[in-house]
């Protein structure tokens, strides 16, 4: 292979061999790829040795910094034991193991495994379906997702999601689903408090179910925030109000925790922010020791993204006991025949293992409470100037909206900023950012004063 030095001969021979994702190609004249060499804790570096701070954290699956030392180290040990194995008629440690510890951090089991967050969103919605026709009532094999929710690009998962970029051009090829009120709270009404318009567009979901419960499957969610949808944020007592509307209806509820989850919003799961409050009636968790919070609100959670702390791909989807014994039989076709080639890979749990790890053993929640309300503090100036609207935070997650924002705002906001050594990629109108939970003062303040500069210059 010819060994290349610089980021001008990578960006020739990207544009030649690459189609890269979410990409108009064209686009790529204008805005070239960054030609990254390395990474370094929450930096990128590219092949002429400029660091970038990334904002984003590789596309929200970075936790812990890039070349992590302590994941690195479980992924060279797992390579000398094995790297991958069949897990249809094989088990693994690493595979167990995690699932055991899903399992308790959640209060769901048996976890079924995928490769990326579309493929979790799949699985749940052919189990749901599945459960159901098993279940004598093959008649709910409809689904019910919010406007403007995002949750893949696959075909399934693309037929729940309303981003009319991505959706419109396939329509032909998606089944129809219903699009509920979302629960956004810029959306509200003057005077409305986010809790108030939480709760009335959990309503507006249940007017629609009582004529639609014998038909539909589940209601699918993003917890807390919808991030394609310009990280727009909402209540969490919408979450419990929606676990007491799909009881009342008999409807699954799937938490889709593929961006939220692993600590992303303040808690190890943005799904505990909504089973804290006034306890939906009748829900119990799973096993001894387990954590009630997730199961108490979901049906089904998705788990992807920082789940290997943005190294390897891994997916999973866990589910209730009821779930479960639904497909449990001596019939085949009763089972839930749906697989990967690499479903619970090795190498990948063995990372994801590691993730947890520093989870436990550093005290990371509370440790982002923290960087959470320094960054805050240092993002002031920002929220404050006359261009930002909506200001708002969850966790490890800021976003604002730019007002009267020109056409091309997004790629110009991304140049801007990486002449200044942020890396950063806004949603429309929307700045953003989900840095890495190893970001500290000096890197908080480049993320601020950064922003802060290019706001000016609109």
């Amino acid at each position: 292979m010819k060994t290349l030095t610089s980021n001008a001969d990578w960006l020739d021979r990207t544009r030649t061999a690459l189609w890269h994702p979410c990409t108009q190609m064209k686009q790529l004249e204008a805005t070239a790829p960054l030609p990254i060499a390395r990474g370094e804790g929450p930096w990128l570096i590219d092949y002429d040795g400029r660091r970038y701070l990334d904002a984003i954290s590789s596309w929200w699956v970075n936790l812990f910094g890039h070349a992590n030392l302590r994941i690195n180290s479980a992924i060279v040990d797992q390579l000398s034991q094995i790297e991958h194995v069949i897990l249809a008629g094989c088990t693994h440690a690493p595979v167990i193991e995690l699932s055991e510890r899903l399992a308790q951090l959640t209060g769901l089991g048996h976890a079924f495994y995928g490769s990326d967050g579309a493929s979790a969103t799949e699985i749940a919605l052919k189990m749901s379906f599945h459960y159901w026709r098993n279940s004598g009532l093959p008649g709910k094999t409809g689904f019910v997702s919010l406007k403007n929710g995002y949750h893949g690009e696959t075909l399934g998962a693309l037929s729940v999601t309303d981003v009319a970029l991505f959706k419109d051009t396939y329509a032909p090829l998606l089944r129809q689903s219903h699009q509920a009120m979302s629960p956004d709270w810029r959306l509200a009404e003057p005077g409305e408090s986010a809790e108030t318009y939480a709760l009335r567009a959990a309503a507006d979901l249940e007017v629609w179910l009582v004529d639609h419960a014998d038909s539909t499957a589940a209601v699918i969610v993003e917890p807390l925030v919808q991030g394609a949808a310009g990280m727009a944020m909402h209540h969490p007592v919408y979450l419990t109000r929606l676990r007491e509307v799909c009881d009342r209806h008999d409807v699954h509820l799937i938490a889709d925790e593929i961006a939220v989850g692993f600590g992303r919003t303040g808690t190890m799961f943005a799904c505990e922010q909504g089973a804290v409050l006034p306890s939906p009636s009748g829900r119990v968790a799973g096993g001894e020791g387990a954590s009630t919070n997730v199961s108490a609100i979901a049906d089904f959670i998705c788990l992807s993204k920082g789940i290997t702390g943005g190294y390897l791909p891994l997916s999973a989807v866990l589910t209730t006991e009821d779930v479960y014994a639904a497909f449990y039989d001596d019939e085949t076709a009763r089972g839930f025949l749906h697989s990967h080639s690499y479903t619970g890979n090795p190498l990948a749990c063995r990372a994801a293992l590691a993730v947890l790890d520093i989870f436990g053993q550093d005290n990371v929640i509370e440790a982002n409470h923290a960087r959470s309300e320094q960054f805050t503090t240092l993002l002031a100036e920002v929220r404050n100037h006359p261009k930002v609207r909506h200001f708002r935070n969850a966790g490890m997650i800021w976003a604002f909206d730019v007002a009267d924002a020109q056409p091309g705002f997004s790629q110009n906001f991304h140049r801007m900023a990486l002449a200044k050594g942020l890396f950063i990629r806004p949603i429309g109108n929307t700045v953003y950012f989900m840095p890495p939970y190893v970001i500290e003062e000096p890197e908080m303040r480049l993320m601020a004063n950064v922003t802060l500069d290019i706001l000016q210059t609109l």
